[in-house]
């Protein structure tokens, strides 16, 4: 058995990785006397190939986390409030159909004292804001301010742009994959190959988000209510599909497919 990796090149700013394995004998076996033929399936030269392509991708969905902290002598008089707030934000957002949202965390806790007295009621309320319409949610996210200022800000891609990417990747990592097959097929004094198998993997529904820190206490966060909307500018994640398979290498007169 003889083994050996060739490297593959990098295509513009796709980065194309490889792997070859070389199995199987590089002539006609010649068995000992007495031996059966070896059947062609057993002395064809096969090869595992891998090849990849990836890219860099402006995330286009911001999640917004708008959050409101209460503390009173009693229970209710910490969920009413909450509660009030909360119903004006979900109210407003339905007013800007290119923003979605929907209620978050939500508790209430009291605070003791040393001998496990209560001493007053605690509680924190959460709205998410979910757009790709990033001028739209900023603005919402202002309006809302003196009700439930901001606690939070992330970016990531969705999932109808990952697909897109990975459609186009897919046809990059599968040319790689071909010609690194057929350089690999003459390089070995073969004319050509034949796919036997193959498996893709992509970076699925996995993704990176990009935060935007904000400050400890909602309080530090409050906006007025005339006050502009948050400047808010995306960064990039990658994107990534691979192809994994076997092919078999031909001989002369053979054309790979």
């Amino acid at each position: 058995m003889a083994t050996t990796r060739i490297a593959t090149s990098r295509f513009g700013r796709h980065a194309v990785l490889g792997a070859l394995l070389l199995t199987g004998s590089m002539g006609a076996a010649i068995g000992a006397p007495g031996e059966r033929p070896l059947e062609r399936h057993e002395r064809a030269t096969r090869l595992t190939l891998q090849a990849g392509a990836s890219t860099e991708v402006q995330q286009d969905t911001v999640n917004i986390t708008l959050a409101s902290e209460v503390e009173a002598a009693s229970e209710d008089a910490v969920s009413e409030p909450l509660a009030q707030r909360m119903a004006k934000v979900m109210e407003a957002a339905k007013r800007v159909p290119n923003v979605k949202a929907h209620t978050g965390s939500y508790r209430i806790w009291p605070n003791t004292d040393r001998d496990g007295k209560i001493t007053a009621w605690r509680g924190r309320a959460e709205v998410n804001l979910e757009s790709t319409d990033f001028g739209a949610a900023s603005r919402l996210a202002a309006e809302v301010s003196a009700e439930m200022p901001i606690a939070g800000i992330y970016f990531s891609l969705s999932e109808q742009a990952r697909a897109a990417q990975e459609k186009q990747l897919l046809r990059q990592a599968a040319t790689a994959f071909r010609e690194r097959a057929q350089e690999a097929a003459e390089a070995f004094g073969f004319a050509g190959y034949q796919i036997r198998k193959l498996d893709l993997s992509g970076s699925g529904m996995a993704y990176e988000q990009s935060r935007v820190r904000m400050g400890a206490a909602p309080a530090m966060m409050s906006l007025k209510a005339d006050s502009a909307p948050v400047p808010l500018e995306a960064d990039t994640v990658s994107v990534s599909v691979s192809v994994n398979g076997e092919v078999e290498l031909q001989g002369a007169g053979s054309t790979g497919k």
